[in-house]
């Protein structure tokens, strides 16, 4: 018996659900640009009240750790983290890139060929994408690492056989990436609802993580920029 509530903000897109014995029975998702600071409270309110009216006691919480948005990052732990103080909860972490390959891995139209790898990826900047590959078991291929994209890019796994490329920085790949055996496909976002599989294993085996100390994977350090205009009329 497990109750979690999974919280998804590494993109534009915010999300919050709600698992109860690794079936999803709450699910919010905000698609209106970078709204996790303006949105993320009320969305996880609205949850907490859910489980409180059906009397269901909460487990852990679980948050997407990255790659991803800096500041998305940051306000999805630091919410997991009030809420853990808060209700004396665990807290859990699954990587966002593997959360990103759990709609392909459970789709029954279409199912992913034997010996496919899955290849997710999020935007950074320009042709720049941070991205993973696994195989259909979700073991490590190629570790998450931050990838300018050329036509070279995953030569060597695409020669293997297919590579589905996803997500929010697949799409300026399509004209780079002309091999026969890479496949891309649209519409997939990291979501709170299909954080459960892995948040279920995560918890299942212990791997809670230490509320006071732990930090989201930025992958990258956080670089702010001085506009030139401020400078100028110093």
């Amino acid at each position: 018996m497990s109750c979690i509530l999974h919280i998804e903000t590494a993109t534009e897109t915010c999300s919050v659900a709600v698992s109860q014995d690794g079936a999803v029975i709450y699910d919010d998702v905000a698609t209106e640009g970078r709204s996790q600071a303006a949105k993320l409270g009320g969305m996880v309110k609205k949850a907490l009240d859910f489980t409180d009216d059906h009397a269901i006691p909460f487990d852990a919480v679980a948050v997407s750790e990255g790659p991803g948005s800096y500041t998305g990052l940051r306000i999805g732990v630091s919410m997991a983290k009030g809420v853990c103080y808060g209700r004396g909860l665990k807290l859990l972490a699954v990587p966002t890139l593997k959360v990103m390959c759990v709609p392909l891995l459970l789709r029954e139209q279409d199912p992913l060929p034997e010996g496919a790898l899955l290849c997710p990826m999020i935007d950074a900047r320009r042709m720049e994408v941070y991205a993973a590959v696994y195989d259909r078991a979700l073991r490590e291929v190629v570790p998450t690492k931050a990838v300018v994209v050329d036509a070279n890019s995953f030569a060597e796994q695409l020669e293997r056989g297919p590579v589905y490329f996803f997500g929010t920085g697949a799409a300026k790949c399509k004209d780079v990436i002309a091999h026969p055996n890479a496949h891309f496909v649209d519409g997939i976002v990291p979501l709170a609802r299909n954080m459960c599989p892995l948040a279920e294993m995560a918890h299942a085996r212990g791997e809670v993580k230490d509320v006071a100390y732990f930090e989201p994977f930025y992958l990258k350090d956080f670089v702010t920029t001085v506009s030139k205009k401020n400078i100028l009329n110093t």
